[in-house]
């Protein structure tokens, strides 16, 4: 069996998460959804809304499974018997910051590869930092995210 781990913030996840992960489970036998406690980036919903979101986003899916983490990454995966660490590329200005990342976990953990995927064109100019932005300032936000992360935002968001 190969599992996968595809770690984020996903604050808030997107359709563009969605599609990677949908598209993993016909790869890997499991996907392990890594939600990053990411303190530093100031997130919008707390690392355990963010988890119960991506839970109920991907609640039909048996092979998917939705996991907070703090620690290392390497460490994480290495827990969660999985090989490989899943990341998403959505242009060529993502291509060097993962590549640095996948030496770094390389390094640290030689057994795990890190494997990339591009995300679908319809998406690749969608990030959660834009969505929380047009949700900020009124817009909609209906072709990026799920009716309830729509809802969980603009409770957020008063």
């Amino acid at each position: 069996m190969v599992n996968a781990v595809y770690p984020g913030t996903f604050d808030p996840i997107t359709y563009g998460h969605i599609d990677l992960v949908k598209r993993a489970t016909k790869i890997f036998d499991n996907v392990v959804v890594a939600v990053a406690s990411s303190s530093g980036k100031q997130p919008l919903f707390t690392m355990q809304e963010r988890v119960t979101l991506a839970r109920n986003v991907f609640s039909d899916y048996s092979n998917v499974s939705v996991v907070g983490f703090d620690n290392l990454l390497v460490d994480f995966t290495k827990d969660h018997n999985a090989s490989v660490i899943l990341r998403g590329l959505r242009a060529v200005s993502d291509f060097e910051y993962e590549f640095q990342l996948a030496g770094m976990n390389r390094n640290l953990a030689p057994d795990i590869e890190t494997i990339f995927l591009t995300t679908a064109e319809q998406y690749a100019y969608l990030s959660s930092t834009l969505v929380k932005e047009v949700a900020r300032l009124g817009g909609n936000i209906t072709k990026f995210v799920p009716e309830q992360v729509i809802a969980e935002i603009k409770q957020k968001l008063g």
